[in-house]
């Protein structure tokens, strides 16, 4: 009998894998209805954007979350901007009958932004943003000119590394120099990432106060044409450019760039690499070093690592003890690893940026968040996809109707460390906050009423 059981259980995971397996890949309308349907994590999305103000305190600001723009890109391009929503059952609702390709989220604004048009006869500024998360957008395409793998919208993990790196160095900064603590880093799905910082603090900044901590984390100011395209000025580092290097540039750069990207393996390579070197003379012997030592038996793993060591003796030397020289190093250093952000996104309140747990109409990935503690554990190429996803549903059996399907699938450990690590801690922050603005003013009326 149990021999029976045992075949009859075999039979019925090859079934429920054949049926995983009869989703095709790809991306499209009815897949998504699928995953808007059962998947998407809209209490904790709704949640998320409230921060604390769809709860019954008596000190919310009820009108909060109905005056968020989110806006959806429709099938064939159509664009919904302005669309806001008071309840997260009526979000679910116009998601799933919707059923947007792609999901932005926008600023908080004055007025409820639907309504925005009946504001626009009552004069100036009544319609504008008040609150929006301070965001960065890091796409792995402005590294084009540094990574010789994959160009474009292509990422591996050889090159995806550069992505870590952005998560390691900002995530580290803005927690260490600013004091924010409620950071979401997420991946957009194809090429890039995504931050999110949700403190209040953040969410407050004026457009003025954004351009100046995206300035803060500026060092790469090369146009395309420019050969040059970082410039460490002054006696010494500041001292977050000196962790930066000392902490993770420099032993990224050393110990997986040279060798992933293959840096000095073509005289090509070479010669950008001697383009950054400012004194004329210096470049011409370290290209003579090279034409040299080509004849020589060093293999090609090691002629990388080989002709950096002689890059930096060299540069570093006694004889050159010019400041701009002895800098040189580091700033090779920080033009190939340094984080490329789009200055924009980062310094103007109303820039859209793409939502979390959305799907990527190219590849069919779930744009999930990352963990920054263990960041270089995520892996691109193994996000779930939507048919991968459906696949799962499929194998678990469709026709048991949980409240919470994503367990049943990869899903479940990015929508677990996304409720755990990010919103609760986020959650309990603004209740705080709630209580403790709350109770002042109840001081203060009380203040007013005993005089």
């Amino acid at each position: 009998m149990g021999d029976e059981r045992v075949e009859a259980m075999e039979i019925d995971a090859q079934q429920r894998q054949e049926v995983a397996a009869a989703v095709p890949d790809g991306f499209n309308a009815d897949y998504l209805r699928i995953y808007y349907g059962k998947l998407f994590p809209y209490g904790d999305f709704f949640k998320w954007l409230a921060y604390g103000n769809d709860a019954k305190h008596p000190g919310c600001d009820q009108s909060y979350i109905g005056r968020r723009e989110l806006s959806f890109t429709l099938e064939n391009d159509i664009y919904l901007r302005f669309q806001s929503f008071d309840t997260a059952a009526e979000l679910e609702t116009s998601i799933k009958e919707k059923c947007p390709f792609k999901i932005d989220i926008g600023p908080v604004y004055s007025v409820d932004p639907a309504k925005r048009h009946a504001y626009a006869q009552s004069g100036n500024n009544v319609f504008v943003p008040v609150e929006r998360e301070l965001i960065f957008d890091i796409d792995i395409s402005d590294y084009d000119d540094v990574r010789y793998c994959c160009s474009g919208a292509d990422t591996c993990l050889d090159c995806w590394p550069l992505m870590t790196i952005v998560i390691k160095i900002l995530d580290t900064s803005l927690r260490g120099d600013f004091g924010f603590n409620h950071i979401l880093w997420v991946y957009s799905g194809r090429r890039g990432v995504h931050c999110w910082v949700c403190d209040s603090r953040a969410r407050k900044l004026s457009n003025e106060q954004r351009s100046a901590i995206a300035d803060y984390f500026r060092v790469y100011k090369g146009g395309e044409n420019s050969l040059k395209k970082v410039s460490l000025t002054g006696p010494v580092l500041h001292p977050f450019l000196a962790r930066s290097y000392t902490d993770v540039l420099k032993c990224f750069f050393e110990d997986k760039l040279l060798h992933s990207q293959q840096l000095f393996a073509s005289e090509e390579r070479c010669q950008k690499i001697l383009e950054l070197i400012p004194d004329q003379n210096v470049a011409s012997e370290l290209h003579d070093k090279w034409q040299g030592n080509r004849r020589s038996s060093i293999s090609k793993e090691d002629v990388n690592a080989a002709r950096w060591e002689q890059l930096k003796t060299t540069l570093q030397s006694g004889k050159h003890k010019t400041q701009g020289l002895r800098r040189c190093v580091e700033e090779i250093v920080f033009s190939y690893t340094y984080p490329r952000l789009d200055m924009e996104v980062s310094k103007h309140m109303n820039h859209l940026l793409k939502a979390p747990f959305c799907i990527h109409p190219k590849t069919g990935r779930v744009c999930v968040p990352i963990d920054p503690n263990n960041c270089e554990d995520f892996d691109p190429t193994a996000v779930p996809t939507l048919s991968q996803l459906l696949g799962e549903l499929n194998a678990a059996g469709m026709q048991i109707d949980s409240e919470n399907d994503w367990e049943r699938t990869s899903l479940e450990k990015y929508i677990r460390f996304f409720r755990t690590s990010f919103l609760q801690p986020m959650l309990k922050a603004c209740k705080e906050e709630l209580e403790t603005a709350y109770s002042a003013k109840l001081q203060q009326s009380k203040n007013t009423l005993s005089w």
